[in-house]
């Protein structure tokens, strides 16, 4: 995945910020979509994800899969979030299965995602999370493939 300049580029001031916009993925997505975060600790990862689970209608609190690596939640479409943080090597990620998620019938959200890029579908919508020198969060949005540069027609 080449990186150009990004399509589009939220800025968020505050965790709510960072919500409201993670609910907006979360009512456009659809079953098969698959969302790659990366960002540095506290950038906003798992706050991002859990405003698309409340657009998915998830009644769960939403908290980093970190130690299990990978948690399911039910909604109107199912959420599959995996967090690639304490992997190391591309073999470990190999072997988790993640295949079954990221073409399954939810969307997957999977947090330090350039952990195992190469691994990743072509067809993804890719965030990046900067901190910023105002304490705020910078977003920065690249669809790869025509349904994800529709997602981000509805979010916007």
């Amino acid at each position: 995945m080449a990186k150009n300049s990004p399509s589009f580029t939220f800025n968020s001031f505050k965790p709510a910020h960072t919500l409201s916009i993670g609910v907006k993925i979360g009512k456009a997505a659809r079953p098969g979509d698959v969302i790659l975060l990366i960002g540095n600790l506290g950038a906003g990862k798992t706050c991002l994800t859990q405003g698309i689970a409340r657009g998915l209608e998830i009644a769960e609190p939403v908290q980093s899969p970190t130690f299990v690596l990978v948690r399911e939640m039910s909604g109107r479409i199912p959420l599959y979030h995996i967090d690639l943080y304490r992997l190391s090597h591309i073999s470990e990620i190999e072997t988790l299965g993640i295949e079954e998620y990221l073409y399954g019938e939810g969307i997957t959200v999977i947090e330090w995602a350039d952990k195992g890029l190469d691994l990743m579908p072509v067809s993804n919508l890719t965030i990046h999370f900067k901190t910023t020198a105002d304490t705020g969060r910078q977003l920065d949005f690249y669809p790869y493939g025509a349904r994800y540069i529709d997602m981000l027609g509805e979010i916007k």
